[in-house]
């Protein structure tokens, strides 16, 4: 009997599980979201590949993903299926980094991966920062009350959600032991790359957590450590989806109130965080500082914040505005002598 032969030694499958495991879990200990974020991307580039090329996954070869293939998928992407700019870049990066990954551990095909690596990115446009005046997060926070348990969790959530501006998924995996409850308050908040910063929690939002903290009910069979901070029926901890539909609820309620509130915005999770960090900038904080609160990897990225706040650039610039430009001009229409000696010039 003979021998089965070997697969080739550049099976896409092969590699791609190596990526998976050893790179994106292994040695770069990617969260288990980017995880499932770059699987999805390949999964839908591994389905084009096997509907469009006539290429199956079993079959797929590392050399199949060429440049020609992979823009044939971005204009797939954006013809077919309607996807953004943003979400082509994302996917495109995805393709890269797969790519930068094989070209190491095969270097005889880093000149077909150079060119994949050479695809630009499309221009997104700037993304418009909207956020909430200080009077409109106050109606917010005020809006569930404290007549009920579910009111009481609700207000302490807002309210949380603004003062430490975390990300959904961060304050979903909140869990009660991560409130340091002494003077000052400070909470210990998991971010990307499960990284932990903690953020103090301003003296008005640290009351409201503490006495929340008292009423709420414990889960009877977790500790301290495991229990959710924030939890929906029966104790389950609260989802992104949920913690969403909770500040929908209560939006709907203040523009029914006022409807006015607001006006054109489209209030999210991710909107509270933003407006943390715009007021942040106006009241004139260290964009380091912001950086650490947000959990941002580069100071960069908070910059963003900095850029959008005309306001604040104006404010700046007058405050250190040294006035250089001469008095307004006198009105020649009224120097009698210069209007008489231009007359004359027609005569």
């Amino acid at each position: 009997m003979s021998p089965r032969p070997a697969p080739p030694p550049d099976l896409a499958a092969r590699w791609l599980a190596k990526y998976f495991t050893d790179h994106l879990a292994g040695e770069r200990a990617a969260s288990p979201r980017t995880v499932a974020s770059y699987r999805d991307a390949m999964k839908l580039l591994l389905t084009w590949l096997r509907d469009s090329e006539r290429i199956p996954p079993e079959r797929l070869r590392l050399a199949d993903i060429d440049r020609p293939r992979v823009l044939r998928f971005l204009d797939w992407l954006e013809a077919e299926r309607g996807c953004s700019a943003a979400t082509r870049n994302q996917r495109l990066a995805v393709i890269k980094s797969f790519c930068r990954y094989t070209a190491v551990e095969q270097p005889d095909r880093l000149d077909q991966v150079a060119q994949v690596l050479a695809i630009r990115q499309k221009k997104t446009p700037t993304p418009q920062l909207g956020h909430l005046t200080g009077d409109e997060v106050k109606m917010l926070l005020a809006e569930p009350g404290t007549a009920s348990p579910r009111a009481v969790r609700d207000t302490v959530l807002l309210a949380l959600t603004y003062d430490t501006a975390a990300r959904v998924q961060e304050l979903c995996d909140l869990d009660v032991a991560d409130v340091r409850r002494s003077n000052p308050m400070t909470v210990a908040i998991r971010g990307k790359g499960s990284k932990i910063r903690y953020v103090p929690v301003m003296d008005p939002t640290a009351r409201l957590v503490a006495d929340y903290l008292q009423r709420r009910d414990p889960h009877p069979g977790l500790g301290a450590d495991t229990d959710p901070l924030f939890h929906g029926p029966n104790h389950s901890r609260l989802t992104r989806s949920g913690l969403a539909k909770i500040l929908a609820r209560h939006v709907r309620a203040v523009r029914a109130r006022d409807p006015g509130w607001a006006s054109g915005l489209t209030v999210t999770p991710h909107t509270l965080r933003r407006t943390r960090a715009m007021h942040l900038i106006q009241a004139g904080v260290n964009l380091i500082y912001i950086r650490d609160l947000l959990g941002h990897a580069d100071v960069s990225t908070t910059e963003v914040y900095a850029r959008a706040d005309a306001e604040a650039k104006r404010k700046a610039i007058e405050n250190a505005y040294e006035p250089l430009t001469p008095d307004a001009l006198p009105d020649w229409t009224l120097d009698a002598s210069l209007i008489g000696w231009l007359d004359s010039l027609g005569h």
